[in-house]
């Protein structure tokens, strides 16, 4: 009988993670059709873009350069062992800009912006304001769903490049005050390093991100049920399910870009 229970709620689950896939991918296309469909709300965006973008730029900032001095240290233990220490920015660069610059900043706009976007939402939602724009022929797509799925995919790859200019900025903070590596040469490494094709593989990953986590927040949002209660469980849902997709949806980026 237990086993029985166990092969149910596997199904059950399944079921419902399925559900949501559907549900996020019904509502991204919807989104991509209001989206370049008139009328626009290009104030509801620009509102948008300053509540996603420039409220998290004090977080995404301290998050790269950190991670950039932290991926210093821990390269500099496995290089001195060789005596190449001197070449820490090759390895920090390559890494902030292929894959931690974005993939950290989207982590953290999952958490930050994604949380918000669904308890908005999802306070209309159980308030009856979602019905209440559908009762007077406004389509809730294009007035709630658009302008916050189109701040996040423009959003992020800003954000992206900011993360890696810091991070590399942070290796080469620890590289002149803890390795004793000229600022020069550590910059010099990082421009002999760095070729078109990284910069553009983890920019190139950054509006993804951004659509996901603003698609995501929104459909888990939209679909709250339950009063307060349900808003609290659908923004757990959001971060969880944003940070799973932007961790998979990495790793196929991160092939494709590899073949091109």
């Amino acid at each position: 009988m237990r086993a029985l229970s166990t092969v149910s709620a596997v199904m059950d689950s399944g079921r419902r993670i399925a559900g949501a896939v559907g549900g996020v991918a019904v509502l991204s296309w919807e989104t991509l059709l209001a989206a370049f469909s008139p009328p626009f709300e290009l104030r509801e965006l620009v509102r948008q873009v300053d509540e996603i973008g420039i409220k998290s730029l004090s977080i995404a900032s301290i998050t790269a350069i950190f991670t950039g001095m932290v991926l210093a240290l821990q390269t500099a233990v496995g290089l001195t062992r060789f005596g190449a220490k001197l070449y820490v920015g090759s390895i920090v660069s390559m890494a902030m800009v292929r894959e931690l610059g974005p993939t950290l900043t989207a982590l953290i706009l999952a958490g930050r912006v994604g949380s918000g976007i669904t308890a908005e939402l999802g306070s209309m939602a159980v308030t009856e304001q979602v019905d209440a724009l559908r009762a007077i022929g406004a389509n809730p797509v294009r007035k709630l769903v658009v302008p916050r799925v189109l701040a996040c995919t423009v959003v992020m790859p800003l954000l992206a490049v900011l993360a890696d200019f810091l991070g590399i900025l942070g290796g080469m903070i620890i590289g002149t005050v803890e390795l004793h590596v000229s600022r020069h040469f550590y910059l010099r490494t990082v421009q002999d390093t760095l070729v078109l094709s990284d910069v553009m593989s983890g920019i190139g990953k950054a509006p993804f991100f951004g659509f996901l986590i603003g698609a995501i927040a929104c459909y888990n949002g939209l679909t709250t049920r339950g009063g307060t209660e349900g808003v609290g469980r659908a923004t757990t849902n959001t971060v969880v399910a944003a940070s799973i997709a932007i961790l998979v949806t990495d790793f196929f980026l991160t092939k494709l870009f590899l073949l091109l």
